[in-house]
Order: C-alpha cells, then sequence, then structure tokens
C-alpha cells in the first residue's frame, strides 16, 4: 500500500515548514502498517518562500501556475503514484492517531473515502462550542473539510477531481459526488470523529463575535439547505486568494 499526501499552498512560508513536521511524524502510522508514503506540496503561484520550506523538508514540490484552490489539489493529485490520496491544508495538523483511524477504514477494504471533524488550535469558549455544532452539521450531512480528505486515487481520477468551477467549497461539491460513488460500489463513506485535524484560527481570530456568529450561521444554512454548494466567484472567494497569510 502506498499513500501521497497532497498539501495545496499559496504563500504559507509562515506555517507550512511546521505542517510538513507535522505530517511527517504523523505518518508513523502509515509505517507500523507497512506502508510507503510520499509528500508532494503543490505551490499554488506562490511568491514567497513557500517551495523552498517544501524541498527542504523533503517534499516533491510541483507548480501550479493558475491560482485556485481546485486547481492546486488536482496538480498535486496527478504528481501522486499512490493507492490512495490525502488531502492536508497547509495551516492544518493531522495527528497519527487520526492517520491511524484512516489507515483502519483502509483496511476494511469496504471504505471509499472520507474526511474527518476539525478543532482549532486556539479560540474562546464560544468558538469551541459552536465548533461542536458545526462538526455535528459536517457528520450529519457527511461532508468533507478540505482541512483533512482521504480517496482512493482510483476513485478519485474515476471523477476527474475537484471540480475546476469551483474557487471555494469545492470540498462540498466532492463530498456530492464520491457519496454517490460510494452507494453505486456498496462503498463507504466515513467523516472520521475521534481525532479531529487540528487547523488554524488565523483568519477568524481577528472577527468580532457579531461577525462569526453571522457567519456561523450562513455555514449552517448551507449545510442544512445546501450541503454541496460552492463558490464558482472569485471575487466572492477573495479571502483565500489575497494573498495574505
Amino acid at each position: 500500500m502506498k499513500i501521497s499526501i497532497v498539501v495545496p499552498a499559496f504563500n504559507e512560508e509562515k506555517l507550512l515548514g511546521e505542517t510538513l513536521m507535522q505530517i511527517k511524524s504523523a505518518s508513523g502510522a502509515f509505517a507500523r502498517c507497512g506502508w510507503e508514503t510520499e509528500l508532494i506540496v503543490c505551490d499554488n503561484n506562490s511568491n514567497d518562500r513557500t517551495a523552498e520550506i517544501a524541498r527542504a523538508a523533503g517534499a516533491t514540490v510541483v507548480f501550479e501556475p493558475v491560482n485556485q484552490i481546485s486547481r492546486a489539489r488536482n496538480s498535486g493529485a496527478t504528481a501522486a503514484t499512490s493507492d490512495w490520496l490525502v488531502f492536508v491544508d497547509a495551516d492544518s495538523h493531522p495527528s497519527a492517531e487520526l492517520f491511524a483511524d484512516m489507515a483502519k477504514e483502509i483496511c476494511s477494504g469496504n471504505c471509499l473515502a472520507g474526511g474527518a471533524t476539525l478543532r482549532w488550535d486556539r479560540g474562546t469558549f464560544f468558538v469551541a462550542l459552536i465548533t461542536r455544532l458545526v462538526n455535528f452539521g459536517f457528520r450529519w450531512r457527511r461532508l468533507l473539510i478540505g482541512a483533512f480528505i482521504f480517496v482512493e486515487t482510483a476513485a478519485f481520477r474515476k471523477l476527474g477531481g475537484f471540480s475546476q468551477k469551483a474557487f471555494a467549497g469545492e470540498e462540498l461539491e466532492l463530498s456530492w459526488r464520491l457519496k454517490k460513488l460510494a452507494k453505486e460500489t456498496g462503498k463507504r463513506f466515513v467523516i472520521l470523529h475521534r481525532h479531529p485535524v487540528v487547523t488554524s484560527a488565523r483568519r477568524r481570530q481577528d472577527l468580532s463575535v457579531p461577525r462569526l456568529f453571522r457567519g456561523v450561521c450562513g455555514l449552517l444554512y448551507h449545510i442544512i439547505f445546501k450541503p454541496h454548494h460552492f463558490t464558482a466567484n472569485r471575487e466572492a472567494a477573495r479571502a483565500w486568494y489575497d494573498g495574505q497569510r
């Protein structure tokens, strides 16, 4: 068995080094299964030291000139030579325990794909409370969170990867297609929850409580009524493409 860990990265010199170190440490769970791993970083047209840091960490670096998260994920996956793909955001840290839970699902032989719940690396009691609510929604609807996704490579390629129409929410759209394929093939689509992936709260720490509340209400609305909605307008997703990290 071989696992490819794909990290899309745009101007991530501040956090990428720590993320790659955490990933390599957590990958010990795969080594204990006797599995091989490869680490791929897709430099999504960064203008900082992202690619340099990735190479120094021993990752294979691929370049995607079009600044779009879907394309970055797909370009990284194209370079993969494995049986399974694992997508981890450049500001997120999976644990060895999470990787072990994923390995258990893969070893079952009837899992097609899955994701995990999340935990912010810092935040208030209010943030922790609403995170529980959001995680419940993602588990209920079985929706992927971009910070951590795993999928059988053959299935990912059969579906054509992430939609390149999406500038945000690409993981939600892929959730719908993967769940449909899982049903057709009699396999499982799972959301792991015992060991959440830890992700950076950098884009939320400066938000006021009212803005944060409105954002959460908007997210819950989409989970309930439009669970597979994605953003096709770059301007509407400008927070992810402004280069500020």
